[in-house]
Parts: structure tokens; sequence; C-alpha cells
């Protein structure tokens, strides 16, 4: 049935493929890690740009943005986020200028 590598041209001088098992190869990460870390990037993002803000300018803010990286918003994990994220003070501005 099979043809050893020798007999074969394309194969000669070719290492033999180790197995390959799809169970727990990338570690232990659990299902939706990348989701969370999109999640995580873009509440941090609207955080820094939407500090006390109106909620709802909040709301919509992470919405829009978690659908551009390809998120399905949960509507009540946005609504918790928004809340805090407009009780939060303003970020004192950057001082552009350097005194040298």
């Amino acid at each position: 049935m099979f043809q050893c590598a020798a007999e074969l041209p394309i194969l000669q001088g070719m290492e033999p493929l180790a197995s390959v098992s799809f169970a727990s190869a990338g570690g232990n990460r659990t299902a939706g890690w990348q989701q969370q870390l999109r999640v995580d990037f873009v509440v941090n993002k609207v955080m820094q740009t939407h500090r006390g803000q109106a909620e709802s300018a909040v709301a919509q803010a992470i919405q829009d943005q978690l659908r551009s990286v390809g998120v399905v918003p949960n509507g009540r994990m946005i609504a918790q986020y928004a809340a805090v994220i407009s009780r939060l003070p303003l970020l004192p501005p950057k001082n552009e200028t350097s005194s040298t």
C-alpha cells in the first residue's frame, strides 16, 4: 500500500512528521480567551478616551469598538463597564511642552 521513502524521489531526505494532536497543544486556555482579550483592550481604550462622559456615550463607544474588533457585545456587560467609566474623573491633559 505505502511505498518506502527511498522509492519516491520527492521524499528523499525528508524526515518523518511528528504526530499531530489537537487536545491541548496550545496550553491551558479556556474557550473565549481571545474574545476576552479584545474586550479588555476595547474597555481600556474607551476608559482613556471617554472618562467622565455620559453613560450612553460611553456605552455606544464600547459597543462600536467591540463590533469593530469582531466581538458581539453583551448589553449587560456594556452597561456595567459604561457605568463605571462614566463615573471616573477626567485625566489631566498631557504636557506637550518640555521645560528645559
